[in-house]
């Protein structure tokens, strides 16, 4: 018996729509469709695709950012379709998280190939991370990128936000100050463990109930920062 994988569409334009559905559902794949941003966002939380088509020009929102909110909480194979060719969007689109890049017009046996590939490298990742945390009265939802804590919506900058996500992506592992340093502000900042340390400092300062004796956020001297797993 085949399993049948879900696969996520975010495109506006009804003939590649039309062009996808006739041919993926052929070979297994139960196709979700969204013509924005924010639909195609509220089905990756809910209906946790195995891989998702991405289309850059969608009317609410540039796809980039789209990618970008994705890759806060998710880590299924993405693959951008466009009709931006040059190398500079596929270099950018790849840099921002996407798993690999085709551009329109395209024919169904290269996009199979690219399925079979992202979804043999996706065998070897670690589950996503819930969209929702919830630990000690700290509340993140990574899909609205809001966050509480007891109940009262807080204002992250964000920077804070970003490194909060990270942490959230991560809950119940060390991540090492390089890789927050890298995530958060790139490689081309010259940011040092003290400016992370006074980042943590503030963020702890508005996601703990006490600071001073924090529940979610701990530091692992020398090493990095650690989010407490959520609550189950």
């Amino acid at each position: 018996m085949t399993t049948i994988k879900k696969l996520l569409v975010i495109e506006d334009e009804q003939a590649i729509l039309k062009f996808l559905r006739s041919s993926l559902e052929d070979a297994g794949w139960e196709l979700l469709e969204a013509t924005t941003a924010r639909l195609g966002l509220d089905l990756a939380a809910k209906q946790k695709p195995s891989v998702i088509l991405l289309d850059l020009g969608l009317p609410d929102q540039d796809g980039l950012e789209t990618l970008k909110t994705l890759r806060q909480w998710t880590s299924a194979p993405i693959i951008i379709i466009s009709a931006r060719g040059q190398e500079r969007d596929k270099i950018k689109g790849l840099d921002t998280g996407a798993d690999d890049y085709l551009t329109k017009p395209f024919g169904i046996p290269e996009l199979m190939a690219r399925l079979r590939v992202v979804t043999r490298r996706a065998e070897q990742r670690l589950e996503d991370a819930p969209p929702l945390y919830e630990h000690k009265g700290l509340k993140v939802d990574l899909v609205g990128r809001r966050v509480w804590l007891k109940k009262r919506e807080i204002h992250l900058s964000p920077l804070q936000y970003d490194l909060l996500a990270i942490l959230v992506r991560n809950a119940g592992r060390v991540v090492s100050q390089k890789q927050l340093m890298k995530e958060v502000w790139g490689e081309d900042r010259a940011v040092t463990p003290e400016s992370l340390r006074i980042f943590v400092y503030q963020l702890r300062h508005k996601i703990e109930s006490d600071p001073v004796r924090p529940k979610c956020l701990k530091t692992e001297a020398g090493v990095g920062y650690r989010l407490e797993a959520g609550d189950d």
